[in-house]
C-alpha cells in the first residue's frame, strides 16, 4: 500500500511540475546521471564501481545450476540485430518426442532460478530454459520507449527463438511478465502454444480509480515519489556500488531460505546481484511498460478476448502472495468455452516455485500431462 500511494503520489507532483516546466530540467539531470552511471558498465574504461562483469554472472550462475543433476546442454540462440538469447536444454532420448515445455522467468529473473525444477520438469519431457531479451546473460539491447512497441520486441524475439531452435509446438510456461508476455506470444502465434500455464503473473488487471490514487498523500511521501520515479526499477542497486552484493542478502534474505536444501552459503544473492545490476535493457523496457501505479500500460485483460478458446490455460498462485488473484475470476468468465484451471500452491509466495519447488512440480507435471 505504500509503495502505491509513492508511485500514484508521484504523478500528481510530475504534473505540477510540468505545469512549470521543471519537469524538463529534471529529466535532464537524470538523463545525465544515467548517462554517467553507464561509465560502470565498461570496465575497460574506468574501474568498475558495480563489482560485477559477464565472466561473474556466468560464475553466478553455474554455481546456481552445479545441483541440476540431468543432462543438459547450454547455448546462445542467435535472433535479429545481432541480439542472442542465453538458452538451457534439457532433453532426454526416451521423451524428447514429447511436446518441450519452454519457462520464461519473471522481471529480474533469469535460468538459474529454475534450479530446484529442471530434474523433475525434465523427466517426462523436453525442457527449454531461456533468458528473457534485456535479461539474464541474453543479449541487452535497447528497447522502445513506447509500451507497445517494447512489448512487440519481447514477443518477437520469443518467436525468433523458438524458429531458430525448431519447435514446432510448446507448452509456455511464463512467471510475473513471463506470464505476461506468454499470453502476448500465444495472441499472436497461437498455433505455436498447446496450453499455457501462468505463475503469479504481472500485468493483468486495470490500475485502481485514479480518484483512489489521487487521495490525500504526506507531503514527505510526493516528494519521494517525484525524486524516485525517474530510476530504473533496480537503479539503486547500482548506485550503492560495492555495497550491493550486501544490499542484497540484508533486504532479501528470504532468497537464500527459498534453496536452503541446495546451497548453505550466498549463492543465491550473489546470482541475484549480477543478474541485476548489468546494463539495464528489460529493466528500462519493463519500465515503460509499467504505470506509476505498477500497473501494465497495456493491461492484458483487455485483450484475453483475442486468445483463442482452443488454448487451455493454468493459472497457478502462491497462497502467501501478495499479487492479487482476482484476474483470474475475470478470466475464466471471459473463456466460458475454454479450459481454465487455477491452482493455488499452499505455503508459496510470489515465487512459487523455489517457495514450494516439490508442490510446484508435482502440480505442473500434472498439469502437462495431459498435452501429448
Amino acid at each position: 500500500m505504500a509503495e502505491r500511494a509513492v508511485t500514484a503520489s508521484a504523478g500528481v507532483v510530475q504534473r505540477t511540475m510540468s505545469a512549470v516546466g521543471a519537469d524538463r530540467l529534471l529529466s535532464s539531470v537524470w538523463g545525465y546521471a544515467d548517462s554517467t552511471l553507464r561509465w560502470c558498465w565498461i570496465p575497460r574504461l574506468l574501474p568498475s564501481w558495480c563489482p560485477t562483469s559477464e565472466d561473474q554472472l556466468q560464475t553466478a550462475e553455474d554455481m546456481m545450476l552445479s545441483c541440476v543433476t540431468s543432462t543438459n546442454s547450454k547455448q546462445y540462440v542467435p535472433i535479429s540485430e545481432g541480439s542472442r538469447l542465453w538458452t538451457l536444454t534439457f532433453s532426454r532420448d526416451c521423451v524428447k518426442d514429447r511436446t518441450p515445455l519452454v519457462l520464461l522467468h519473471g522481471f529480474g529473473g533469469g535460468v538459474g532460478l529454475w534450479a530446484q525444477n529442471l530434474d523433475s520438469l525434465s523427466q517426462q519431457r523436453p525442457v527449454w530454459a531461456v533468458d528473457l531479451l534485456g535479461f539474464g546473460r541474453s543479449s541487452r539491447p535497447r528497447f522502445s520507449t513506447d509500451a507497445r512497441e517494447a512489448e512487440e520486441q519481447f514477443v518477437e524475439s520469443i518467436e525468433q527463438w523458438r524458429a531458430k531452435v525448431g519447435l514446432e509446438s510448446m507448452i509456455l510456461l511464463g512467471h510475473n511478465l513471463g506470464g505476461y508476455l506468454a499470453v502476448s506470444y500465444s495472441i499472436k502465434y497461437p498455433g505455436r502454444v498447446k496450453h499455457i500455464v501462468l505463475v503469479e503473473p504481472w500485468g493483468f488487471p486495470e490500475c485502481p480509480d485514479r480518484a483512489e490514487a489521487d487521495r490525500p498523500v504526506p507531503v514527505w511521501i510526493k516528494a519521494l515519489g517525484a525524486m524516485f520515479s525517474p530510476f530504473n526499477p533496480l537503479a539503486s542497486l547500482r548506485l550503492v556500488g560495492p555495497l550491493g552484493p550486501t544490499l542484497v542478502q540484508t533486504l532479501r534474505p528470504d532468497f537464500k531460505k527459498k534453496f536452503s536444501s541446495m546451497f548453505s552459503d550466498n549463492t543465491v544473492s550473489e546470482y541475484i546481484y549480477h543478474l541485476n545490476v548489468q546494463t539495464p535493457s528489460g529493466e528500462t523496457a519493463f519500465k515503460n511498460m509499467t504505470t506509476p501505479e505498477g500497473c501494465a500500460v497495456r493491461p492484458m485483460l483487455q485483450r484475453m478476448e483475442q486468445l483463442p478458446p482452443q488454448i487451455p490455460l493454468t493459472i497457478m498462485y502462491g497462497s502467501r502472495s501478495s499479487i492479487d488473484s482476482n484476474p483470474c475470476s475475470s478470466i475464466r468468465d471471459m473463456r466460458p468455452h475454454s479450459h481454465v484451471e487455477i491452482t493455488t500452491i499452499r505455503g508459496a509466495g510470489h515465487y512459487v516455485f523455489a517457495d514450494q519447488p516439490e508442490d510446484f512440480n508435482h502440480t505442473l507435471l500434472k498439469v502437462c500431462s495431459k498435452v501429448d
